[in-house]
């Protein structure tokens, strides 16, 4: 007989009733019923109930196991007694009779408890990581993680793509977040940097005539932590193809991605035949480039109807031709305490309040708008964005005016707050769509310079003559993202692979030759001795795991995260270095005072 076990504690079935086993793994669950000791017995692959009474050899050291107590059980196999079967568990026909107990580890009294998932302190799950990942919730979420990746892989590759690993030490490059540098103890003052995506090395892979890449990336990036973006690394599924436009990648990514949802979905349903959304329309209408497109709502353009009306707040405002008004059509919203709760909620985030008109049924069945912006600008304007926005009786519209560059991102927040508080947002699906044409650059205010908006080795759209005879600010570019429910889950573009196209959107952006072959010279080479066109993009694995399995924070599918913080309160990193590592790599530090 083996050492510790003859089967795991998920192996048991009818079938091996009156064989003598043996099990090992953590008692989950211990009871007492009337001295006979019932202890549920946990692995990695499922759990057995074990049953001790005074007539066992084992009873009196039975008797002194505690939660968490790492065992080795034999004993004989049994039918559970008729009606204490239990449906929900593999095993739960059967039982193991306990004859013989070793305990292989004992533990001491548990920091948070395993049996179940309540709700613990970050800091005490993240310091006890290695006990939080017993937990059956979280241990579910990281194995449904590895099985996500085993299945992203087999798409690939089912699709043509082969699997490449790039650098990890590299050279610093202007991603759009602050690198981790790594100090070269071979050449004193210089530094690697971790890379914030293969995105040079892809495209070189390209030009070394590999058609189609892919890998599980590691990334690294040092910015701020939050809920949906794990601090300091995540991980991507990274891929680029030769010889294509964008509707190639498309073709390639879409079934790979909604493959991927369908498997782990739990029969919710997924979307087929994404919409394609551009940048500018998903502005308008959903406030975000990242839609959650399970809301119903669309907002809509009403600035028309308020120029020269008798709201005046609005009406002086169009007189700058830059603002506009938006309105946020809230179907079954049209009571007076809802819209009060609206307008203290645009309180709450800062603004003056949030406008409205409500629309109430009155004789003969048609709607009266009412409220203070419905009595400013009479009825035949009220009845007219009532008409637009396809509302009626029971119904409400709200209103955000002014500058959209600077209202849009809480424009985006009303309408998701609209649907949500009226229960129009059907969370029991998954909702994806391209979205498309993100403008090329953007202004840097503080900077007072053009910046690259999105991804700077893209493809401006009209190439070359576009860089050279358009303003800047009205380029768009092939690049696109996909999102879904609220989330960017992936980003990509068809790359710039002409030399004197990639100089002259660089220069654009501030950026001189020089410069341009100083920061990316391996590939400014490549690109001189034959580059294919080429494109590709990346999806984020860790939020694809995080909507699959159900949850709004990336801490629950990451198998060691670090806190909020940026901090690994588990191993102690960041660590200080001594001063002979220091010494070494030719480094001081200069420490903020405190």
């Amino acid at each position: 007989m083996h050492r510790y076990r003859t089967h795991t504690c998920g192996a048991l079935r009818s079938a091996d009733v009156g064989e003598t086993v043996r099990l090992s793994g953590w008692c989950h669950r211990i009871r007492d019923h009337g001295g006979v000791l019932f202890i549920d017995l946990r692995d990695h692959y499922g759990l057995t109930q074990v049953v001790v009474d005074p007539d066992s050899p084992a009873f009196k050291l039975a008797e002194t196991v505690r939660s968490e107590w790492v065992i080795r059980v034999d004993g004989n196999v049994r039918n559970r007694p008729a009606g204490t079967e239990n449906p929900d568990l593999p095993t739960g026909a059967v039982e193991l009779y306990g004859r013989e107990i070793e305990v292989l580890g004992p533990a001491g009294e548990l920091p948070l408890p395993v049996f179940g998932d309540q709700e613990y302190p970050e800091e005490t799950r993240l310091r006890y990581r290695f006990l939080d990942l017993r937990r059956e919730k979280l241990h579910k979420n990281i194995m449904t993680r590895g099985a996500i990746i085993d299945a992203m892989r087999a798409k690939m590759k089912a699709q043509g793509f082969f699997e490449f690993q790039t650098p990890i030490l590299t050279a610093s490059s202007p991603e759009g977040a602050r690198d981790f540098l790594v100090p070269s103890r071979l050449h004193p003052g210089k530094f690697y940097a971790l890379p914030q995506a293969p995105q040079q090395y892809k495209q070189l892979i390209m030009m070394s005539g590999f058609d189609r890449y892919f890998q599980i990336a590691p990334c690294f990036r040092d910015e701020d932590p939050r809920a949906d973006r794990l601090p300091g690394e995540f991980y991507q599924l990274d891929l680029e193809m030769s010889f294509v436009e964008q509707e190639d990648v498309f073709a390639a990514v879409e079934p790979v991605i909604t493959g991927v949802f369908e498997q782990f979905a739990d029969g919710k349903p997924v979307s087929k035949n994404w919409p394609r959304i551009p940048y500018a329309v998903s502005m308008q209408k959903y406030g975000t480039d990242k839609p959650d497109l399970r809301n119903p709502l669309e907002m809509q353009d009403v600035s028309e109807h308020f120029r020269g009306s008798g709201f005046k707040v609005f009406a002086r405002m169009l007189e700058d031709p830059k603002n506009r008004v938006w309105a946020i059509p809230g179907p079954t919203g049209g009571s007076r305490a809802f819209c009060d709760r609206m307008n203290a909620w645009a309180q709450g985030e800062g603004q003056p309040g949030l406008g409205y008109i409500m629309w109430r049924e009155v004789e003969g069945g048609s709607a009266e708008g009412a409220g203070p912006i419905a009595n400013n600008i009479g009825a035949e304007r009220t009845d007219a964005i009532r008409a637009q926005l396809g509302l009626g009786a029971g119904d409400a519209a709200f209103f955000v005016a002014g500058d959209p560059e600077k209202f849009v991102k809480f424009a985006g927040s009303a309408r998701t707050r609209v649907g949500e508080e009226l229960k129009l947002v059907d969370h029991d699906r998954f909702e994806l769509a391209w979205i498309v044409d993100f403008p090329f650059y953007e202004w840097n205010e503080d900077e007072k310079k053009v910046d690259f908006s999105h991804n700077p080795f893209s493809m401006p759209q009209g190439g070359l003559d576009a860089l050279n005879g358009q303003d800047p600010l009205t380029i768009k570019a092939f690049q696109y993202d996909i999102a879904c429910n609220g989330y960017e889950i992936a980003s990509g573009g068809i790359r710039n692979h002409r030399p004197e196209a990639m100089v002259k959107a660089f220069e654009l952006a501030g950026y001189d030759e020089q410069t341009v072959i100083e920061r990316f010279g391996g590939m400014y080479r490549a690109f001189q001795y034959g580059a294919p066109p080429h494109g590709g993009m990346a999806a984020g694995v860790d939020r694809i795991v995080m909507l699959l399995c159900g949850t709004t924070n990336l801490r629950e599918i990451s198998i060691f995260p670090m806190n909020q913080q940026a901090q690994d309160i588990l191993m102690g990193a960041p660590s200080e270095a001594t001063p002979r590592q220091l010494r070494e790599l030719h480094i001081r530090t200069n420490l903020p005072a405190k």
